[in-house]
């Protein structure tokens, strides 16, 4: 007796495949969201433009994750994130840009409260000074930014308002009385 090979049905064929790639794309769709998170700041981080140890000093911290990157850059303060992220030449994809909240951290010993630096309100031109000098710190709320404006003085800005000139490095560390 002669066994017949068994066939499998083609709508089982295509309905088993297309299962398979709809996990996949889910299973990469989870992956780019979940590095996107924001990171821990350690005793060892250092900060991407000068090496400062970032828990070594007061003041909001940043941090960006590139597209492709496994791990985010940081940065001292938000005053040096926004002086990259807003250069023309900055060309690479961000996949999150984080900064810590104010309205939930202490400024002189910040530690996790990240929040999307999209999402978060500024204040520009206050006399409170960061690790390199004058900074932009950065709060989850407008009322929180408010508060701080009228207690430290500066201006109230939405990320999307922040230009490259409100972000200049220029004497950063003739400010720094700890270097």
């Amino acid at each position: 007796m002669k066994l017949l090979p068994r066939t499998v049905p083609p709508l089982l064929l295509h309905t088993a495949a297309l299962l398979l790639v709809t996990g996949l794309l889910t299973a990469c769709d989870k992956h780019d969201h979940a590095s996107a998170g924001p990171a821990e700041i350690t005793k060892e981080t250092a900060c991407a433009l000068d090496g400062m140890y970032l828990a070594d000093y007061p003041g909001p911290k940043a941090q960006i994750l590139y597209e492709g990157a496994t791990a985010p850059e940081f940065f001292c303060d938000t005053m040096e994130m926004f002086s990259l992220y807003l250069k023309p030449e900055q060309a690479r994809k961000v996949a999150g840009i984080h900064v810590q909240d104010l309205d939930k951290t202490p400024w002189d010993a910040p530690k996790g409260n990240w929040i999307d630096a999209r999402t978060a309100f500024y204040v520009v031109g206050s006399k409170k000074r960061g690790a390199m000098g004058p900074t932009i710190p950065s709060f989850g709320t407008r009322e929180g930014a408010e508060k701080f404006a009228q207690a430290e003085g500066g201006k109230v800005y939405p990320f999307a308002e922040i230009t490259a000139d409100m972000a200049r490095l220029d004497g950063g560390a003739l400010h720094d009385q700890r270097m």
